[in-house]
């Protein structure tokens, strides 16, 4: 008899991990794979773990979700991607099916709907968390990639194109080093920028600094 869906858990916070791995050993028709705290460990994982889900965060530090929904999938075609994500905007939620996730669940969601969710991705549905539904169906205006960015990462992208080190810009807005980290990891992802002079362009095109300014 099949051990069950195997369920390859990606986070970068310990503790909703072991919650995860709880609920999927004491779920019937559900397997726990392994885990893994950043989207490179888990690309690492796929081969030796062979999971046919994987549960992913989207901001983690490194690559991030989105890039690491793109890689698995290119890897891996027959795997699944269930995201799981304190972000609920539908911004977020077209970003990550377009990048190829299979199924897009909020961390306020119930045990229940997590199950449900595991379930029907695994029988090749996709799988969308109620509560944004509504939000997806609304409209959406042309915008250019820095629009796409949250107020804290249009922050982190302008001292960033000011010169800014990751250090500095923690002191400047009150945020550990490691949350400066996962924001600029983001920024990337979304800008599709690989160096900070591809950010900076960006930047200035969003008019999010004048050409004066900048660091001596």
């Amino acid at each position: 008899m099949s051990e069950g869906i195997r369920v390859l858990v990606v986070d970068d916070h310990a503790v909703l991990r072991s919650g995860l791995r709880l609920l999927l050993e004491r779920e019937g028709g559900l397997a726990f794979a392994g885990e893994a705290a950043t989207a490179e460990e888990a690309l690492r994982c796929l081969e030796r773990t062979e999971p046919d889900i994987v549960l992913l965060d989207l901001q983690m530090p490194g690559i991030g979700g989105l890039e690491a929904t793109k890689r698995i999938r290119d890897r891996r075609p027959g795997v699944r991607v269930l995201v799981l994500s304190m972000f609920d905007e539908a911004d977020d939620v077209r970003r990550a099916f377009a990048a190829g996730a299979d199924g897009y669940l909020v961390k306020t969601a119930a045990d229940e709907e997590l199950v449900r969710a595991l379930r029907a991705v695994a029988d090749g549905e996709r799988y969308l968390h109620p509560s944004l539904g509504a939000k997806l169906a609304q409209p959406t205006a042309s915008e250019g990639p820095v629009d796409e960015l949250s107020p804290r990462e249009r922050e982190v992208l302008r001292l960033l194109a000011l010169g800014y080190t990751n250090q500095e810009i923690a002191r400047e807005l009150v945020v550990s080093v490691r949350t400066v980290e996962s924001h600029r990891a983001h920024v990337m992802t979304k800008l599709r920028a690989d160096s900070r002079a591809a950010m900076v362009r960006h930047a200035l095109d969003a008019g999010l600094l004048d050409t004066r300014e900048g660091r001596s």
